[in-house]
């Protein structure tokens, strides 16, 4: 059996880099792709913005694996733009850029956060989840659904993977899937081995930090090892996005111990 296909989240690793420089620092670390959220600060950059981020990814000929839509000030605590009414038209707008860019990108996944209440719809959440679908579906992308943890992110209502699990069927389409965070699951609690065993074939991308802390794997109490496994005997092949928070030299040293 060979061995997980990890991708570097290069928003949240890497960081003493220019975004710019991260590709390339992600493909001397030994990596062939990455991912990362909106990296602009708008839902419609400028078109050399825009191409040179897709210069730089091409030139250290690594893939862009997972893209998010535009979620706002992440930085401020937005966390999306969904569900929110007034904030759906900056979604709607950011709906054909960042599928083009993941089409030039062959990029086939795409999160969508669902945002903060109050004040979320999720009438207006199913239909913006449906117009990002049809988008992306042009290139053979998914959508993703993400659940967050309450404690780090007290205003968002998706905080299980069943809760995900409910907005996506109400959206009925296959290719609107759900992106099984495994720390944000864990922290509140959820059995991430049986949900693996029971739900993997709902999973549309996969994310990895270990609890507490949100660190690398195998500084805090989660069993990665048997984790990775259970993923691979439930013929999960997607990419693994290694979305966790570092200090010190070396943030990938962990998967050679």
């Amino acid at each position: 059996m060979t061995g997980p296909s990890f991708a570097v989240n290069v928003s949240i690793l890497l960081t003493e880099l220019p975004l710019l420089e991260r590709p390339a620092a992600a493909a001397e670390a030994g990596f062939d792709a990455i991912e990362m959220w909106w990296p602009f600060d708008g839902p419609q950059p400028a078109d050399a913005e825009v191409a040179a981020l897709r210069k730089a990814i091409e030139a250290a000929g690594v893939r862009l694996t997972g893209l998010n839509f535009d979620a706002g000030d992440m930085a401020a605590g937005e966390r999306g733009l969904l569900a929110r009414p007034d904030t759906s038209a900056r979604f709607r707008a950011n709906i054909d850029v960042a599928t083009r860019l993941a089409a030039e990108l062959d990029c086939r996944v795409l999160n969508a956060l669902y945002g903060n209440d109050p004040g979320t719809d999720r009438a207006l959440a199913v239909a913006n989840l449906t117009l990002a679908a049809e988008a992306a579906a042009r290139s053979g992308a998914v959508v993703v659904v993400e659940a967050l943890n309450a404690h780090e992110n007290p205003h968002y209502p998706i905080t299980s993977s069943a809760a995900a699990f409910e907005l996506i069927d109400e959206v009925g389409r296959d290719d609107v899937a759900f992106l099984a965070d495994l720390y944000h699951l864990h922290r509140m609690g959820e059995d991430v081995p049986a949900l693996i065993d029971t739900a993997a074939h709902r999973f549309g991308h996969v994310q990895i930090a270990d609890d507490p802390g949100r660190g690398r794997p195998g500084s805090g109490r989660m069993p990665y090892p048997e984790i990775l496994d259970r993923l691979a005997a439930a013929g999960y092949r997607g990419r693994i996005g290694l979305e966790y928070r570092h200090q010190g030299p070396d943030a990938f040293a962990w998967r050679s111990a």
